[in-house]
């Protein structure tokens, strides 16, 4: 997956909008982010390549013991064919976790992904710099589009009159929007939800009030 070709000009523009017009009212600084992969996951590799491998090992002794009459093909009793019989099975399950996302996510577990996406947030919470507010009321919309999670971070001067369960509302209906295909109108609502969220909490925005993070939706 290519973030960068997926979303046109237009879907970006339409997600700054969003941005742009939820921040007319509060005094919080909402920053979007959309990443292909928190994770690169070598297991993965070293996983399928086992299962594949022993697969083709398994072929083996069930085309020995129920297909082949003795002696009707010689070349596969023998030792050298079904080693590499084998490496070519683990090196078929390699590639295809390497290259193909559906069966990479076969070879790594729920949390294993969970426990990825959230350091990847955390880190690019710190990479952009959403904690360089005034008021420490930066907040972060993160999209793991391979993992197909979300994580919502807010600074300190959000966290403490925001309840998570709020956020974890938030998230639910973000990741509806994008099992269903809709990720640029799904982040159009929920950066409206989220300055919804905000006003509530009290954080209006005041006459000496700056864009202090920009717009534009982040791409990693």
């Amino acid at each position: 997956m290519n973030l960068r070709k997926k979303l046109s000009d237009e879907d970006l523009e339409r997600i700054r909008n969003a941005v742009k017009e939820a921040e007319k009212t509060i005094s919080g600084e909402i920053v979007p982010v959309i990443v292909e992969m928190s994770g690169r996951y070598p297991q993965a590799v070293y996983k399928a390549a086992i299962a594949f491998g022993m697969v083709f090992f398994l072929t083996v002794i069930i085309i020995d013991r129920y297909l082949l009459s003795a002696g009707s093909l010689t070349l596969f009793y023998d030792p050298i064919f079904i080693f590499f019989f084998v490496l070519t099975g683990g090196t078929l399950g390699a590639l295809l976790a390497r290259f193909s996302d559906f069966v990479k996510r076969w070879f790594i577990s729920r949390d294993e992904m969970d426990e990825q996406t959230q350091q990847r947030a955390e880190t690019t919470f710190l990479e952009e710099e959403i904690f360089n507010t005034r008021h420490r009321t930066g907040i972060m919309i993160f999209v793991s589009m391979f993992e197909h999670e979300v994580v919502v971070m807010g600074d300190s001067g959000i966290n403490k009159v925001v309840d998570q369960k709020e956020w974890d509302q938030l998230v639910a209906d973000l990741i509806s929007h994008i099992k269903r295909g809709e990720l640029v109108a799904g982040m159009e609502a929920e950066v409206k939800r989220c300055a919804k969220i905000l006003l509530e909490k009290g954080f209006m925005r005041t006459a000496d009030d700056v864009n202090e993070l920009g717009d534009d939706l982040r791409i990693n």
